[in-house]
């Protein structure tokens, strides 16, 4: 099934997609930027990379840090960093709703062409 993947363009090389949701999402759930690239297949510093990049294009940090301790360091999102998940996802919802008929309908008119051509 045809499918619609959002990504918000905040300026040139200034973007926030899925990729970038899913790992706030990520670190929300596992309290750590580690834990939260690991959950994605990814490196502790692509992981912090894609934080800095995200505070950066929205000029305030997303996500906090601890360092240390007895139970060792760990992270939580700031609340610019929950409203950025949810608005995403609202977004997200609202263009899948809005794209369905028109998914549908390109999908059914692409395996209508690809039938007649066998």
């Amino acid at each position: 099934m045809a499918d619609l993947s959002i990504r918000i363009d905040f300026g040139p090389k200034s973007r926030i997609g899925p990729g970038k949701i899913a790992l706030l999402e990520k670190i929300e759930e596992h309290g750590s930027i580690a834990a939260g690239g690991r959950a994605l297949g990814m490196s502790y510093r692509r992981a912090w990379g894609l934080i800095d990049n995200i505070n950066a294009v929205l000029g305030q940090p997303v996500v906090t840090s601890k360092i240390g301790g007895q139970k060792g360091g760990g992270a939580a999102l700031t609340s610019l960093g929950i409203t950025l998940i949810s608005r995403f996802r609202a977004i997200e919802r609202a263009a899948k709703i809005a794209a369905r008929r028109h998914l549908t309908a390109l999908e059914t008119e692409t395996k209508a062409k690809t039938k007649t051509k066998k």
